[in-house]
């Protein structure tokens, strides 16, 4: 039964909700550009950006086990390691989807790949990780 008074969610049009694409697909400024793509390109698109999710979770899944887990190196260092692995597994969780929506709307538009910087650095950021953890270890040698 309907309340005398109040709009459906369906048909409230305010400054609240998402700007939607013209055929009702979010987000717009992705999906209003160009024409539809071959299908194929837009799995492979979506496949990488669940690969960089993938990778997002394992990052958070390294920050909270070397958090949890006691290891011979000091506290602070472990400590400083998983907060960084943290950060970038949620900075790669972001940059996936921003990675997604510039492939999907170039592919659009029928435009080369845009740059995806944010791979240089999370490399240097992993390798920095991986670094810090060895030497921390190294140092707490027998």
């Amino acid at each position: 039964m309907k309340r005398p008074g109040r709009a459906s969610a369906a048909s409230r049009t305010d400054e609240t909700a998402r700007p939607r694409g013209k055929d009702g697909r979010w987000p717009g400024w992705v999906y209003d550009e160009g024409v539809e793509p071959d299908y194929r390109f837009s799995f492979a698109n979506e496949r990488t950006f669940l690969a960089w999710v993938r990778t997002s979770l394992a990052l958070l899944a390294a920050g909270v086990a070397l958090d949890v887990v006691e290891l011979s190196i000091p506290s602070i260092a472990q400590y400083a390691i998983a907060v960084l692995l943290a950060a970038l597994g949620l900075l790669s969780a972001l940059a996936a989807w921003i990675r997604w929506a510039r492939a999907e709307r170039a592919i659009r538009r029928g435009e080369p790949l845009p740059h995806f910087g944010f791979g240089a650095l999370f490399v240097i950021v992993v390798v920095v990780a991986a670094v810090g953890l060895m030497a921390a270890g190294l140092d707490n040698t027998p």
